[in-house]
């Protein structure tokens, strides 16, 4: 008999390469909704070329209106900025992306190569760099979507970093100082000011990241073409698996369990493209088999809400979680409640301006998105900046019950129940930061949906219609940023579930049909399996996070049953039972055992 050990790990992967080598490039989105942006084909040369990443593939984007290397990359796919760069004299433009073409936005105050940034279209931050007189700056500016201001300064001036994160909750990290050291400083930014982070391990410029304050990527960079990569948890950095390609000057997208790597120099001008994240290491300790048919993706009890309550919204990572709205038992019962999660406990955030439930969210902690819901069938739309709720653009259509995707300024509403005919909706709505537009229908009109993934590459699962087939309960459909197409079906057909990740790599638990359910379903882009179950049953849930780190929070688990529980959900891996095992040497049979 042989036993088998299954462990999750994560690695680098070849991904499909970019069309025009380059170096000296940005990156923005996510890993299979990404942007490439500028660059060089030589160290020496600049070029406006963008291309677009759907998860294996890049295709031909817009020119840049003007072409320049060494800029910061911002936001999604279909809602980028460009930051600065050389073309080759210090700039200080910016440039709006909307999925197809480029235009002008502010300038920055002070111009600048090789900052760092994170955020959005519209809450951007951009740190650091290279000044027009060549002089190595610690100054940071924040961008609302038209104009940029000053903000805190970085405590270490240095070009050449890398940054992540959003403008309330960035991070920047490496570099070269004005002594021209590199540096492993890592700092983090609120909004206003930095303060001091763990320091990487190895110091490093050139570098690319990617991610979250708190589940942040850093990877390649200099003095040499380096293949190291680093996972930062919001405190210390650790150590991740290599790149296969040692590479500094490149691109960088995505999050720190869906990561992108592109471009760069090894020291010649590359094409490869790398994605980073979940693979299964097996190893046989004899010369036999056991088979193992247990997932071991498992929730665990996390901190309860401080109201309970079901029928929220919910957005953000699992150290970074975001719950607002819904229905509780106080009165008034349709609450405007907020809270924050920082990884183990609840607190309370800035107040809805409209109270409500049934309504859909999407983003981040510190950039977070409402629309929609009831009483009645609500057109209004909240932008959370880590503190408080302000008045976005009205979705098109009214309407409750609709499940949302991606992030404050590249948004998407969907489905749900609205107050015209036919009843139940199959209309989608795209979100840029400031209004709402018409994107494609989904194939099944429905209510009670549940959704997750970004504006160009969504899922959305569950939920109920009368015009739609027998299993629509099972349905699932992809979003490609331009309409739907079906996906594999649910093994547990149900709706007002929880759904978090994204297209390739999603969950969807609880719910109910109408039984109050606890399981839970991973999606690999193509299937439905069975994950780990939930430890309370429930319907009416919230969600956030990623296949590999999530989190769902409060739901009910009766008529009148509101709940605070919160758990917590982390990968394992599924060990299969195969059909033959063997003894003996690869190519030379010496005995087949089983079956």
């Amino acid at each position: 008999m042989a036993i088998y050990n299954a462990s999750i790990s994560k690695a680098w992967s070849a991904g499909g390469a970019l069309i025009t080598a380059r170096l000296n490039l940005a990156g923005a989105g996510t890993q299979d909704a990404a942007l490439s942006i500028g660059g060089g084909t030589a160290p020496t040369n600049v070029v406006a070329c963008t291309e677009e990443y759907d998860g294996s593939s890049w295709s031909t984007g817009g020119d840049l209106i003007t072409a320049r290397a060494w800029m910061a990359g911002i936001g999604a796919q279909n809602s980028a900025l460009a930051v600065g760069g050389v073309t080759p004299s210090v700039s200080a433009n910016t440039e709006h992306y909307n999925g197809s073409a480029w235009s002008s936005g502010g300038s920055l105050i002070t111009g600048r190569y090789t900052p760092a940034g994170g955020g959005t279209q519209n809450a951007a931050f951009a740190a650091g760099g290279v000044n027009p007189s060549f002089a190595i700056i610690a100054c940071t500016e924040n961008y609302d979507g038209s104009t940029w201001t000053t903000s805190g300064a970085l405590s270490q001036a240095r070009y050449a970093l890398a940054g992540a994160g959003t403008q309330n909750s960035g991070i920047v990290f490496g570099g070269n100082n004005p002594s021209y050291s590199t540096v492993t400083c890592t700092e983090e930014y609120n909004g206003t000011s930095w303060s001091a982070g763990g320091t990487l391990i190895s110091a490093k410029y050139n570098l690319a990241g990617a991610g979250t304050q708190d589940l942040t990527l850093a990877f390649g960079g200099a003095p040499s073409p380096l293949n190291c990569t680093e996972e930062y948890n919001g405190s210390t950095w650790s150590v991740g698996s290599a790149l296969i390609t040692g590479r500094y000057r490149l691109g960088g997208a995505g999050t720190q369990n869906a990561g992108l790597a592109f471009g760069g120099f090894t020291p010649s001008t590359v094409s490869c493209t790398e994605e980073y994240g979940n693979i299964t290491n097996v190893s046989e300790f004899s010369n036999a088999y056991i088979g193992v048919n247990t997932p071991s993706s498992t929730f665990s009890s996390g901190g309860p809400l401080i109201t309970a309550r079901r029928y929220g919204g919910g957005a953000g990572t699992q150290n970074a979680g975001l719950s607002f709205g819904g229905e509780n038992t106080l009165s008034p019962i349709i609450t405007s409640c907020t809270e924050e999660y920082n990884g183990s406990s609840w607190s309370a955030g800035g107040a809805l301006i409209t109270a409500r439930y049934n309504l859909a969210g999407s983003g981040t902690q510190n950039a977070g998105l409402a629309f929609g819901g009831s009483p009645g069938y609500l057109t209004c739309t909240e932008e959370y900046n880590g503190s408080s709720w302000s008045a976005g653009g009205d979705l098109i259509t009214g309407r409750n019950a609709l499940a949302g995707a991606g992030i404050q300024d590249a948004g998407l509403a969907f489905g749900g129940q609205c107050n015209g005919v036919p009843i139940y909706s199959g209309e989608t709505e795209e979100y840029n930061g400031s209004s709402w537009s018409v994107g494609g229908d989904l194939i099944y009109a429905r209510t009670i949906i549940s959704g997750t993934g970004t504006q160009n590459a969504t899922l959305a699962m569950g939920g109920g219609g009368t015009s739609a087939p027998a299993n629509i309960f099972q349905c699932t459909e992809e979003y490609n940023g331009t309409s739907w197409s079906e996906g594999g079906s649910l093994i547990n057909g149900r709706f007002l579930g929880a759904a978090f990740g994204t297209q390739n790599a999603g969950v969807f638990s609880g719910g109910n049909t109408p039984t109050f359910l606890t399981c839970t379903e991973e999606y690999n882009g193509t299937s439905w399996s069975a994950g780990g179950s939930l430890i309370t049953a429930r319907n009416g849930l919230g969600g956030a996070g990623v296949q590999s780190s999530g989190l769902v929070f409060g739901g009910g688990s009766g008529p009148s049953t509101h709940l605070t529980c919160t758990e917590e959900y982390n990968a394992g891996i599924e060990v299969s039972p195969i059909t033959k095992a063997y003894v003996g040497i690869s190519g030379s049979l010496v005995c087949q055992i089983w079956p």
